[in-house]
């Protein structure tokens, strides 16, 4: 898919566990952060995937060493022993988070331990920083860096071409690398700790997707787009004497060198009017094979060839295994198996309907068979199965009618690989994932060859915004670009769907009810159709909102703290306010279009909104907002707030710029009043945790930078002191669109990436989870009660269940102690939003320092997970101090 998500800071626009030991990136100069004050184990929260693919590369001298490239979310390195992918640049920082697009990779086949990367994700100025090559002498476990004086694209058009970089395969010192924006090709004689232009190349290209782009980034020059060696023209220890290099230039694509890069000329007789994407030699034939499309991709394309070179004769044939006037796309994803030399294999990457297609000759291209064919039009007939049992997401829900199928074989398939070593494995890129098969031999006798995803632990998501609720089977709530998000009950698992019904392509932002959190809400980008929908049981089910008027993309929203109504900031249209689930929407008042909304989270009748430097409050509901007399916010709108559970009025804003006011402010009278933090320099993000044991407050957690460090910080103490929470090898380059901690496990943090997915990180100190987490007062509350007990989740020997409270009575609890016994010796092995004691069947559940106030008509809900044996049957009875409550 398209990757679209930048950062909001510049300009908006366009898994598994972390396996081994961690990469860190050694930059000359740079100051080393202090290490993590506590020690975290940080995981993605499993999605597997979700994002395009560009690159896949193996190593021809090593078995199962092989690495994959992302556009925006790092490279990858194989695990064989699990079939899974380990991230090598999640140490990229954050004043450098361009570098977590990989432009291109190469790994070495004279000494296997060396692997190289090309990083820079924009060549305009949406990229801080100009690009780098990353050498690891130790397979990307740690890295040392030569910054280059020019740009790289990662996630620019043209990012499927390639590979830009190459390494001489018989004196592996040497190096080339392709540049964009009309920078010539580079070449380091250094093993790639220095380079310099290869300055009688004759052509930097020329080929821009959009040359009136303004911005530019379609309009950027998509430069030097791949290099290959012919490894039959030297010996180990002297350089390869031919060489071919590819241009984005259609008339003049392929140059050449027959005397170790000293010479270039244009390679004669070449085809015209197209751009090779690829450039893939079979030395032991002497064919260089090359894959065309009349569009840099990797998303358009209406034409393509495939084209076969003769290195001896220089004689050209016409390999395509489809007439010209067939193709409605371009061909990509060369490859040839280095086994059976004569078998090639190509993709038409830019087939979006009804498939992507997948090519096979055993001939040296003289004749080709595809991955599937049409029988009697609609009917497909495929050569391959699908088994997306693993992502079962990747159907995305859908139910085409032929010859579209799901799970679909692909799109923007522009890499595509057989393992040098087994002629049985392939892997190939998606939009959304890595598929793969082990059993492609059957193509050629007439079998069925299976494909499935091959992906686990390579996440690759851009993530909007995080919930995380304090009841319900949800643990997770995420708003990713691209894929929607997903409904996390299990971190450790990789979700059965993405929210549908509608099926936002993008989600913008999402909010649940604080005191009903089965009430959720959500808002997103489609082309056609609702940009909202609701659930009224926790995310598990959706339907579909009515827009009003004007709406064009999703927004922010937010929840009442009951779930009677809501505010919603569409894009298109002013702020909205409505009861019920948003069959008709009225126009907010005194509030600008475009500002950020949330709602309190204990007044179920008030929200906020923030725009340009002014804070809005609305007492009625939504129908009007006031701007706050609130002085000194940021003035531009790269500010994210939130209102503190269980304290009316209690707001926290995070943000800034670094050219004016940038830093977290707090507000404890509803936004009247904010007081900026002096020990916070800048933060771009905050969320809200369970509290420590023994502390007073929830616990705060921030995308920030603090004594001069930036990092993940954690505050016990409402701010006054801060512990940062990550460390040098886990910094995954930028981190500020979302924050969350978790409500139910003291310590649990949520953050999201632009390009790694969901990270979340579990503390091994387990000290602030359990006890009561602030006073333990033993009240003794007037009028009447009611509580609802409800097991969410039951197991062979375990169980989850949610607690909620309700004050009957016409006066207000300051404090509340809740008792019951069990009936059948259950036990409780962790409880969240509040503090508990149990001996034997007797139980008692006190409250915490910010849920104790609870007004009259009002609850409060916790809950817990426990143990059960034989029977796991519903107490019989509540009782609040003294007071029997009602049970539902």
């Amino acid at each position: 898919m398209r990757r679209t998500r930048i950062l909001t800071a510049v300009l908006a626009l366009a898994a598994g566990l972390l396996a081994g030991t961690p990469p860190a990136l050694a930059a000359a100069g740079a100051p080393k952060a202090a290490l993590a004050a506590d020690t975290y184990t940080w995981k993605n929260a499993r999605i597997d995937g979700g994002g395009f693919v560009p690159g896949i590369v193996f190593n021809r001298s090593e078995k199962n060493l092989l690495y994959a490239r992302t556009d925006i979310g790092g490279a990858y390195r194989w695990q064989e022993s699990t079939k899974s992918w380990t991230p090598l640049l999640d140490s990229v920082g954050w004043n450098e988070w361009g570098h977590t697009g990989v432009v291109s990779l190469a790994s070495d086949q004279v000494d296997p331990d060396r692997v190289y990367a090309a990083v820079g994700t924009y060549t305009n100025s949406w990229d801080p920083t100009n690009g780098a090559v990353l050498r690891s002498a130790d397979r990307g476990a740690n890295w040392q860096k030569a910054d280059l004086p020019f740009k790289l694209g990662g996630n620019m058009p043209g990012r499927g071409m390639g590979e830009r970089l190459a390494i001489d395969p018989h004196r592996n010192s040497v190096l080339y690398l392709g540049a964009p924006s009309g920078k010539g090709l580079w070449r380091s004689t250094d093993s790639g700790a220095t380079w310099s232009q290869v300055t009688n190349f004759p052509n930097p290209g020329t080929y821009q997707q959009d040359p009136s782009d303004t911005t530019g980034y379609a309009s950027d020059n998509q430069g030097i787009v791949w290099v290959t060696f012919d490894e039959s023209t030297g010996s180990a220890g002297s350089a390869t004497k031919t060489i071919y290099v590819g241009v984005a230039d259609k008339d003049n694509a392929v140059y050449r060198s027959t005397d170790a890069g000293a010479t270039w000329t244009r390679l004669p007789g070449q085809p015209t009017g197209y751009l090779a994407h690829k450039g893939v030699l079979d030395a032991e034939n002497g064919y260089l094979y090359l894959a065309y499309s009349d569009k840099g991709g990797p998303y358009d394309g209406g034409k393509g060839r495939l084209w076969r070179y003769a290195t001896a004769t220089g004689a050209w044939t016409d390999i395509s295994p489809v007439a010209e006037a067939d193709t409605s796309y371009g061909f990509s994803g060369l490859t040839v198996d280095r086994q059976h030399p004569g078998t090639v294999m190509a993709t038409a990457y830019s087939s979006w309907w009804p498939d992507t297609q997948i090519f096979r000759s055993t001939n040296s291209g003289g004749s080709w068979t595809k991955a599937w064919d049409y029988t009697s039009y609609p009917d497909r007939s495929n050569r391959y199965t699908i088994d997306v049992s693993s992502s079962p997401w990747l159907t995305f829900g859908a139910h085409p009618s032929p010859p579209e199928q799901t799970p679909k074989l692909g799109w923007m398939t522009e890499s595509l690989e057989i393992d040098p070593f087994d002629s049985s494995r392939m892997m190939y890129g998606t939009g959304a994932t890595i598929y793969g098969t082990e059993n492609l031999s059957a193509w050629d006798s007439g079998g069925t060859f299976t494909v499935k995803p091959m992906v686990r632990g390579l996440e690759e998501t851009a993530v909007n915004d995080l919930a995380a609720p304090p009841s319900g089977g949800a643990q997770l709530f995420s708003a990713l670009g691209d894929i929607g998000g997903f409904r996390h009950t299990d971190l450790t698992k990789v979700p059965s769907m993405m929210y549908t019904s509608p099926t936002f392509t993008t989600t913008t932002g999402l909010d649940f009810a604080e005191s009903d959190p089965d009430t959720v809400v959500r808002v997103g980008n489609l082309d056609s159709g609702p940009h909202i929908a609701f659930s009224t049981d926790n995310g598990a089910n959706w339907f579909a909102g009515t827009d009003p008027s004007g709406v064009s993309g999703g927004g922010t929203v937010a929840a009442a703290a009951d779930g009677s109504r809501f505010v919603w900031s569409p894009d298109g249209a002013g702020v909205q306010h409505t009861t019920g689930f948003g069959t008709s929407w009225s126009a907010s008042s005194g509030i600008p279009s475009g500002a950020i909304v949330e709602s309190d989270r204990v007044d179920p009748k008030t929200f906020y909104g923030f725009r340009s430097g002014r804070f809005y409050v609305s007492t009625d509901g939504g129908a009007t907002f006031t701007a706050s007399s609130a002085t000194g916010l940021p003035s531009g709108d790269s500010v994210r707030f939130k209102a503190l559970p269980g304290a009316r009025g209690d707001i926290w804003l995070a943000g800034g710029a670094a050219d004016g006011a940038y830093g977290l402010w707090h507000s404890t009278d509803g936004g009247a009043s904010f007081t900026k933090l002096s020990n916070v320099e800048q933060a771009d993000t905050i969320g809200f945790g369970k509290a420590a044991t023994g502390a007073s407050y929830q616990t705060l957690y921030t995308s920030a930078e603090i004594g001069g460090v930036r990092g993940i910080f954690r505050s016990t103490d409402k701010g006054a002191t801060w512990t940062r929470i990550n460390d040098d090898a886990h910094q995954w380059g930028w981190t500020g669109a979302a924050i969350t901690g978790d409500p139910r496990v003291y310590g649990r943090v949520y953050i999201g990436t632009n390009g790694r997915g969901v990270i979340y990180g579990d503390t091994s100190d387990t000290s602030g989870g359990g006890g009561d987490g602030g006073t333990t007062p033993d009240p003794a509350p007037a009028g009447a009660c009611a509580v609802t007990y409800k097991i969410t989740n039951q197991w062979p020997d375990g169980f989850q269940a949610d607690v909620q409270l309700t004050n009957t009575g016409s006066t207000p609890w300051n404090g509340w102690s809740l008792g019951w016994s069990f009936p059948n010796g259950q036990k409780i092995t962790q409880l969240w939003n509040a503090g508990h004691t149990q001996s034997g069947p007797a139980v008692t559940v006190r409250n915490v320092s910010w849920n104790g106030t609870v007004a009259a008509g009002s609850s409060v809900a916790f809950g817990f997970t426990g143990s059960w044996s034989g029977s796991n049957g519903k107490p019989a009875s509540f009782k609040l101090g003294e007071k029997t409550c009602s049970t539902a």
